[in-house]
């Protein structure tokens, strides 16, 4: 028996049962709003391709854009005259050519605006808010980044840098200041957010929010995986946007950011990031070092199962040992371990790569979806 299911008409979504649903996984799901948003636009112009500035000179597009910073991110040789250099950003569609005037799209604005103000999309850009305790009731600096994403990427990092706790470290005589997170994950984190944004969404920021114990990173729309996914999986929303920002080197290709990210906090010792999601926001957060003794339940089953994920996407498998050495624990620590990958077996994290392997001393563990 063959059955053929007309696929459904380009910009229309069909209702169930007063719902508007989507499969996640082997589950249905309501649909996101920038799901529904997408879908509703399919067939109009890719919005990283509208015109953000209409009818502009050649010299006005070098004025509003960092057009020198395109060449230095690509090393490209700057061209000897502007012609060459608009026909160089036209290849690209960072400017559309209108008769003899140029229109500057919204994917050149984005990367490379010295001020977003200029083409109406300030509220795409970050926004850091620094806090003095462990919640938002006292705020200390909040700082809008203004300059397109590419152009503006390292300075928007070291701005964060300057905001976060330090620790003092005496060595040798001398002091050395070291940031509380490792910097490839607030990176990784921070392009992931400005790659993986509902683009459309013109009501709320990308995020930098940075507590005393924790810096939690945001953007708006909901993730398109799973968040406990995100290790092995990549579904990106802007494929525009993500290729021209890895081939700038900003951002990762295939989610090994994400490893970094899992791989960094390991070796600083750090908790286990948590990568959560609501209907409007995607949210990392990286949390300050805490003893194993004072991490709770959750947090403990967490760093056990990215570690097991993070030794299956290495072709590795996880084991009693390999997730002590995770935590720095030493020998006589194993039967804590063995109760930390119990409680993960029990609540469906992890499972044993050999099922009819009865022994505890030398078993292996990889993800559930493994």
């Amino acid at each position: 028996m063959v059955f053929t299911i007309p696929p459904r008409p380009a910009g229309t979504a069909y209702e169930y049962k007063g719902a508007y649903l989507m499969r996640v996984g082997e589950s249905l799901r309501p649909m996101t709003e920038d799901t529904l948003r997408r879908i509703f636009a399919e067939g109009s112009q890719d919005f990283l391709l509208r015109a953000a500035l209409s009818d502009v000179s050649g010299e006005d597009v070098q004025r509003l854009l960092y057009t020198g910073s395109f060449f230095d991110l690509m090393k490209f040789p700057h061209p000897a005259t502007r012609d060459a250099m608009l026909q160089r950003l036209e290849q690209e569609h960072l400017v559309m050519r209108h008769g003899s005037r140029w229109h500057i799209t919204n994917l050149g604005a984005l990367l490379f605006a010295k001020n977003l103000r200029d083409f109406d999309l300030q509220r795409k850009g970050p926004r850091v808010i620094v806090y003095r305790g462990t919640n938002k009731l006292e705020t200390v600096r909040d700082h809008i980044g203004n300059r397109g994403y590419a152009a503006g990427f390292q300075s928007l990092l070291g701005f964060i840098d300057s905001q976060l706790p330090a620790n003092e470290v005496i060595g040798q005589a001398l002091r050395t200041t070291t940031r509380m997170y490792p910097e490839i994950a607030i990176r990784e984190l921070v392009a992931n957010a400005l790659v993986h944004q509902d683009i459309e969404d013109s009501s709320s920021f990308i995020m930098v929010e940075i507590f005393v114990d924790r810096i939690e990173i945001s953007n708006p729309g909901a993730p398109l995986v799973e968040p406990d996914r995100f290790i092995d999986k990549v579904n990106s929303r802007n494929e525009r946007l993500t290729d021209i920002m890895r081939r700038f080197g900003i951002c990762e290709e295939r989610s090994s950011g994400i490893d970094k990210v899992i791989s960094s906090a390991e070796f600083y010792q750090l908790p286990a990031p948590e990568f959560r999601a609501t209907e409007q926001r995607t949210i990392a957060v990286l949390f300050a070092h805490k003893h194993f003794r004072d991490m709770e339940r959750s947090e403990r089953i967490r760093a056990c199962y990215q570690h097991a994920c993070l030794c299956y996407v290495n072709n590795k498998r996880m084991t009693n040992q390999s997730l002590r050495e995770r935590f720095k624990l030493p020998e006589h620590k194993v039967d804590a371990i063995s109760r930390i990958i119990a409680d993960a077996v029990a609540d469906g994290f992890i499972k044993s790569d050999d099922p009819e392997n009865t022994s505890r001393r030398y078993a292996k563990y990889i993800p559930y979806w493994g």
